[in-house]
Formats: C-alpha cells, sequence, structure tokens
C-alpha cells in the first residue's frame, strides 16, 4: 500500500554532514506527517524530526540547530540535513509517515531504516 524508500546514510566523521532521504508511494491520498526516527543500540526508538503538512516543524532538543527537515510535498518526499555531527548521534534512521490511504484510511508506516555512523 505505502511504501518509504530512504537513501543517505553512511560513515562520516564527527562534524560533518549526511543528507537523508525518504520518498514515500503507493496508494497515497494524502500525507499528514512525515518524520525521522533513530534507534541506537540498546535504546528505543526516539523522535529526531518531525514535519506537518501546513510546514510547521518539531525537533529533539539533541539535534536542535544541528538538523533540518523539509519536505517537498508534490513527490511526497522528506529530507533531513544532518550538520555537525556527533558520535552519538550514531544509529539507525528510520523514516516515519502518517498517510491516507486508498481503500485503508489512515495508517502509520515506516521505511526499513538507514545506518548513520559518526565516527573517526
Amino acid at each position: 500500500q505505502v511504501q518509504l524508500v530512504e537513501s543517505g546514510g553512511g560513515l562520516v566523521q564527527p562534524g560533518g554532514s549526511l543528507r537523508l532521504s525518504c520518498a514515500a508511494s503507493g496508494s497515497i491520498r494524502s500525507i499528514n506527517t512525515m518524520g525521522w526516527y533513530r534507534q541506537a543500540p540498546g535504546k528505543q526508538r526516539e523522535l529526531v524530526a518531525i514535519i506537518i503538512s501546513g510546514g510547521s516543524t518539531n525537533y529533539a532538543d539533541s539535534v536542535k540547530g544541528r538538523f533540518t527537515i523539509s519536505s517537498d510535498n508534490a513527490e511526497n518526499t522528506v529530507y533531513l540535513q544532518m550538520n555537525s555531527l556527533k558520535p552519538e548521534d550514531t544509529a539507525v534512521y528510520y523514516c516515519n509517515a502518517y498517510c491516507n490511504v486508498v481503500r485503508t484510511g489512515w495508517g502509520n508506516y515506516w521505511g526499513q531504516g538507514t545506518q548513520v555512523t559518526v565516527s573517526s
């Protein structure tokens, strides 16, 4: 019904930058929110940043001022620009979308995850 395909993860040195992308496809009528979550080994999945269809955003305190979430509504794509990366940002990053889907209605969907490793 809905597929979320992430890209852009990888290995980067502390202080470096990465840009994650996530494209949603399928029988989507509309998207209310898209966001990024992350899960480090041994820790629970946590919200990183979220963008609502009207354009408002919300960030985890740990990434404010360093990460920027944006979207291309025409392409059902969300981006996460990550600057000044720290080793503690190392995690699997998951894309999330809350979508209105044909014949199914509103539902919460996840991507497969992309690894971000910050290390020297």
